[in-house]
């Protein structure tokens, strides 16, 4: 299984677009994608690179395997 590496946040939402989710759609405080009934919450802090950690947690909120998202 290859290594998470930080992304930046067009590159976030290209990625989910790839993998069938819709949006961005603004709501609240932070930003949300669709894929069918999931609502995944995603965030950008301080318009910085998106990192490990917090990539991590966007992929497991959304169900998506470290295999798919580095197909994607």
């Amino acid at each position: 299984m290859s290594k998470l590496s930080p992304v930046s946040f067009s590159e976030l939402v290209r990625k989910l677009k790839t993998l069938d989710f819709e949006g961005p759609f603004s709501g609240g405080k932070h930003l949300f994608m669709i894929k069918g009934d999931l609502r995944l919450t995603i965030s950008n802090p301080h318009r910085q690179d998106i990192g490990v950690e917090l990539l991590k947690k966007i992929l497991r909120q959304g169900g998506i395997r470290r295999d798919e998202w580095n197909q994607a």
